[in-house]
């Protein structure tokens, strides 16, 4: 397995959801005869644990405003996770390698966290929650396939997961400045109003 591109996929995964990264990774390893996967993903307890959040997160993920709450709590846990999963796909390598894949992994689940928390708090603003579940199960398909990608074929997994961010990042933009115009104008709004009576 190549390390790099492995573990910027695995961080980017783990930093959009970070349980279902490790289930899927668990999973492969245990059951699907993937030698690719650390051994420690595969343990009984680790997928016990990770399952169980899986679950947790997958029901949170797809309620308005508590997947904001979710993603904050989030926060410390997904980098976290993208930093182990990092020194784990490391393994034997050398201890500055190590540190310089793990730091990678981290920084590039911290990032994708950064970018789906700020998309979640935009797509929260519809008061709707079809818009909410639909994106939540986007993402829920798109870090199962990364995951497995990431070890079947890193560097396939790496492009998706880098087009993703990109896209991400995109589409934060645009519908961050359509949600301050929005703003404004209903401040304008209001004041007009409060003027007027």
């Amino acid at each position: 397995m190549e390390l790099v591109p492995a573990v910027l996929a695995s961080g980017w995964a783990s930093g959009v959801n970070a349980y279902l990264c490790v289930v899927v990774l668990g999973v492969l390893g245990r059951f699907g005869g993937v030698e690719e996967v650390p051994e420690a993903l595969t343990r009984t307890d680790v997928l016990v644990v990770a399952g169980i959040l899986c679950v947790v997160e997958f029901v949170a993920d797809k309620i308005p405003y508590v997947d904001s709450a979710w993603d904050a709590i989030s926060t410390a846990v997904r980098p976290t996770v993208g930093v182990v999963l990092g020194l784990l796909i490391a393994g034997d390598a050398s201890s500055l390698e190590q540190a310089v894949l793990a730091a990678s992994g981290g920084a590039a689940a911290l990032v994708s966290h950064l970018v789906k928390g700020g998309l979640r708090l935009v797509v929260n603003t519809s008061p709707e929650p079809v818009t909410n579940v639909g994106v939540s199960l986007g993402e829920d398909v798109a870090v199962a396939g990364v995951a497995t990608l990431t070890v079947l074929a890193p560097q396939v997994a790496f492009a998706i997961a880098a087009v993703l961010l990109v896209l991400g990042i995109i589409a934060l933009v645009l519908l961050w400045t359509r949600v301050r115009r929005g703003y404004r104008r209903f401040r304008a709004w209001r004041e007009r109003r409060t003027v007027a009576t």
